[in-house]
């Protein structure tokens, strides 16, 4: 697999409990109706363990976090609310605590598996590379 395989461009394919997710972190109404089933294109620039992750939205909107694996860096929510975390590798999928959800993102079959699990209750987006 190597320490590569997360750089690329990948299209938001399906998910899994979105509604159930968003309730229990909170997410306002209007930005839970913009995530459903929202086209995010997710580009990830990969150089060893810096990372550059970014979400473009409908609509022009994006979101990027940047940070290196080990180290704590500055990141933004999906709801746009700033945190600091310590992103790790483990296993071969990057894991960051949120501030009231873990993410885990991996490569599986050459799709984007990302995994959000709050309270009991686990999201599951599953992207497919387009570049």
């Amino acid at each position: 697999q190597g320490n590569m395989a997360f750089a690329g461009k990948y299209e938001f394919e399906g998910d899994e409990n979105y509604d159930e997710f968003v309730k229990k972190i909170g997410l306002p109404s209007d930005k839970v109706e913009m995530g459903r089933n929202c086209k995010i294109v997710t580009e990830v620039v990969q150089n060893g363990n810096d990372f550059t992750w970014t979400q473009h939205l409908p609509g022009g909107r994006t979101t990027t976090n940047s940070f290196t694996i080990g180290k704590e860096a500055d990141m933004e929510t999906m709801g746009g609310k700033k945190f600091k975390a310590t992103v790790k590798m483990e296993d071969g999928k990057i894991v960051a605590d949120f501030p009231n959800y873990r993410h885990t993102a991996e490569i599986c079959g050459g799709k984007l598996v990302e995994i959000s699990t709050t309270a009991g209750v686990v999201y599951k987006r599953t992207s497919k590379r387009i570049a």
